[in-house]
């Protein structure tokens, strides 16, 4: 039965519901409270990555992001404040970091990355899409023996999960990238990885949207929820009220928000992550990971992509400079011959990512709301869980059995 569904949120976990959902031929409406073209769907690595199995929530990360927090310039940034969201959201952070919570959410990572990975593919192929999207795999660089050892175990753990993952030495990865200069001892290459332009794609969806007659609602702020009997009646933005069957809350780093509206505690906090472009010819063919720097490198159609850093700071688009010289120097420092300019530093920019406490996404209806479809908290893995979000989505609307078990990522889910 076709149904009149309304996704908050026009970020790529909301075009790609919107996608799905009109296949199955539901009326669908995308409301965004920016023009719909920039944010991190826009400034990510563009990875489809099954090999990110780690969630963020890892043994031993709180201790170094309390060790960091002092450190403007670290890979991983928590401003410390007094806030309730915020000091509920680290206390749950850390109790998720221990060894158990990762053997519990790599296959579950593996599994909807993977998905996504074929969806992709299918979409891009079934819709003509023109986005540049390779299959080159990608290189985890390390600089010391530490990280090397534990980047060759992950190697170890992503084989066991049936992915394609190998150790890899300084001639092996000047082998397969001839035409750079990398300072490295090292590191593993995961074939499996594929890398993409992410405002192509975004450009490919909004265009076929557009023309399959999905309405959209841009520069429009959902404001309140007309409730009743824990069923959403309608959306008040700041222009008009939309009736609705069944809402979609993809809204990124401001989804708690709304979320509280209904009595839902949806712990989120935005994690803000940088990138830097330069146009001129790097010479880099394949995506990179530098592991102690923890910042992404990504060849993408007509540049090369620098970014990385999660900055857990609130919600803001302020750009820290000392993060965007951090990102910079660890460019020059894996590839000595790539200097990036003032110029390309100064025109960094800054997408705010949803970080869960124990780093997978809420997907799935809450108990709070029979009409309300979640999907949100993707983190650093949103581009990687896109397509097969937005198909998890889509099944649920439509009240079909999910392709994907999807109990770990329940919005009610206990930290």
């Amino acid at each position: 039965m076709s149904k009149n569904v309304v996704i908050i949120g026009g970020g790529i976990i909301g075009l790609c519901s919107a996608y799905f959902l009109h296949k199955e031929g539901h009326q669908v409406t995308v409301v965004d409270q920016s023009n719909l073209n920039s944010g991190a769907s826009y400034v990510n690595a563009g990875y489809l990555s099954p090999s990110h199995i780690i969630p963020l929530s890892a043994p031993g990360v709180m201790k170094k992001g309390l060790k960091w927090m002092f450190n403007s310039s670290s890979p991983l940034y928590i401003k410390p404040r007094l806030n309730l969201d915020f000091l509920k959201w680290a206390w749950a952070f850390n109790k998720s970091c221990n060894a158990d919570h990762v053997t519990r959410s790599a296959p579950v990572i593996r599994d909807i990355a993977v998905l996504s990975q074929k969806l992709f593919d299918e979409i891009k192929s079934t819709e003509k899409f023109t986005a540049h999207y390779e299959k080159k795999g990608l290189f985890m660089l390390c600089q010391t023996q530490k990280m090397l050892d534990e980047e060759l175990k992950l190697a170890e753990m992503a084989t066991v999960l049936g992915l394609e993952a190998k150790g890899v030495t300084p001639s092996e990865i000047k082998e397969l990238e001839p035409n750079v200069e990398i300072d490295t001892i090292g590191g593993a290459y995961f074939k499996c990885d594929h890398h993409t332009t992410p405002h192509e794609f975004m450009k490919d969806m909004k265009d076929y949207l557009h023309k399959a007659g999905v309405t959209f609602y841009l520069n429009e702020k959902v404001e309140d929820l007309v409730v009743e009997k824990q069923n959403i009646k309608a959306l008040k933005t700041n222009k008009q009220t939309i009736t609705v069957d069944e809402v979609v809350l993809s809204a990124g780093s401001w989804s708690s928000l709304l979320s509280k509206k209904l009595g839902l505690k949806l712990l989120l906090q935005a994690g803000k992550g940088y990138r830097i472009n330069t146009e001129r010819n790097t010479g880099i063919t394949i995506p990179a990971i530098l592991v102690e720097a923890k910042a992404a490198v990504t060849p993408m159609h007509g540049f090369t992509r620098f970014a990385g850093t999660m900055e857990i700071a609130g919600i803001n688009h302020n750009i820290n400079k000392v993060r965007v010289e951090a990102i910079a120097n660890a460019a020059n420092r894996y590839y000595p011959t790539v200097e990036l300019t003032h110029l390309e530093k100064e025109r960094a920019e800054c997408g705010l990512r949803p970080v869960s406490p124990d780093g997978l996404p809420y997907i799935g209806k809450s108990t709070r709301c029979s009409n309300l479809t979640i999907a949100a908290g993707h983190a650093m893995m949103g581009w990687s869980m896109s397509t097969a979000s937005g198909l998890l989505v889509s099944e649920i609307i439509s009240n079909k059995k999910t392709s994907l078990n999807i109990n770990a990522f329940h919005p009610d889910r206990r930290f």
